[in-house]
């Protein structure tokens, strides 16, 4: 795979379909320091990112402030030696999601609702990934390896939501991912659809004409929860991607990862609810950062984060404020701390 190793070339940025953004994104964190006005640096390589390496698409990257090391965007995607340290607390498995597998790519965490892990394929490796040491290779990677998940689906009549994850469930080409919507639409107690996916504010390429005709069709409810941190990531083609998914009817939510040096201040929350209000997304969680092994250099106290949505609440409608929220192994639902 040829990687980019001159700085970025804006209009490659916008151009061309989503599967050639998917080839030419950035594999390399060198190439990455070199993409954005950087010099390269070997004491920044810590060993995770061989097992966890870079991969960061073109539209993402453009919207990195060229020679800011501190640019919030580049701070998600950029590995650093933090990531090596091993601390009390942080495991491979935070939210042991091991014991909550039905069936392969198949987990059942709360009632009437369960979420396939349809692909272990992302457009974009945030440093701080819960999934970063999930077991992908245990888990479908085509159609015909979605039907033991889809018969425990039919078999439970209790299940009327289905929540399509992974990886990234965009990242499955449009035959495929129809496919798989079509065989879900079928079961008659499925009300309603949930994709979990960062592919419109990463590549908005994405969001095709072909897609978003069949989520218009589907015989229930569609929603899209896209993963927006920072008002930066959202630039003039994500809001165009975003409001062709509203035309379709899809009910649009957000949520965040709060992340100490990224958005842990209420200038910068503030600014993204307003950026998301104004492209058609409601805020929905900000999420505390679940303690995978090498995150820790992300994590914000508790407290600050409590503190920080009392702020913001002060500046913003009802509406516009996210729930503070936990995710708890083996509860029957998130714990809302603010």
């Amino acid at each position: 795979m040829k990687i980019l190793t001159a700085k970025l070339d804006p209009v490659r940025a916008v151009s061309g379909s989503w599967q050639q953004q998917m080839k030419w994104a950035i594999r390399d964190g060198q190439a990455l320091r070199r993409a954005v006005g950087l010099a390269e640096s070997q004491e920044n390589q810590p060993k995770a990112a061989s097992a966890f390496p870079v991969f960061a698409p073109l539209p993402f990257v453009s919207r990195i402030k060229p020679g800011d090391i501190d640019d919030p965007l580049l701070k998600q995607i950029l590995p650093v030696v933090a990531e090596d340290d091993r601390l009390p607390g942080f495991q491979n498995d935070p939210l042991e999601e091991s014991a909550s597998t039905l069936s392969p790519g198949l987990l059942q965490k709360y009632q009437n609702r369960v979420l396939m892990v349809s692909t272990g394929a992302c457009a974009i490796h945030c440093r701080y990934c819960f999934r970063r040491e999930f077991p992908y290779s245990d888990s479908p990677t085509s159609p015909m390896q979605w039907e033991p998940a889809i018969e425990k689906i039919k078999a439970d009549a209790n299940v009327d939501e289905v929540i399509l994850s992974g990886g990234d469930p965009l990242t499955i080409v449009d035959d495929h991912l129809i496919g798989l919507i079509d065989r879900l639409e079928s079961i008659p107690h499925v009300k309603r659809l949930r994709f979990h996916t960062r592919l419109p504010i990463m590549i908005p390429q994405r969001v095709t004409e072909r897609l978003t005709e069949r989520l218009q069709r589907f015989d229930g409810q569609v929603l899209m929860v896209v993963h927006s941190n920072h008002a930066n990531e959202i630039d003039e083609h994500v809001a165009a991607a975003i409001a062709d998914l509203k035309t379709a009817g899809v009910t649009l939510l957000n949520q965040s990862v709060l992340l100490k040096g990224i958005n842990d201040d209420a200038d910068t929350l503030v600014g993204l609810s307003n950026r998301l209000l104004e492209i058609g997304v409601l805020p929905y969680y900000l999420h505390q950062l679940d303690r995978v092994t090498g995150v820790g250099h992300f994590e914000v106290p508790r407290e600050r984060g409590v503190e920080l949505i009392a702020q913001i609440r002060t500046r913003l409608s009802g509406y516009a404020v996210p729930r503070y929220v936990k995710e708890e192994p083996g509860e029957p639902n998130k714990t809302v701390w603010a």
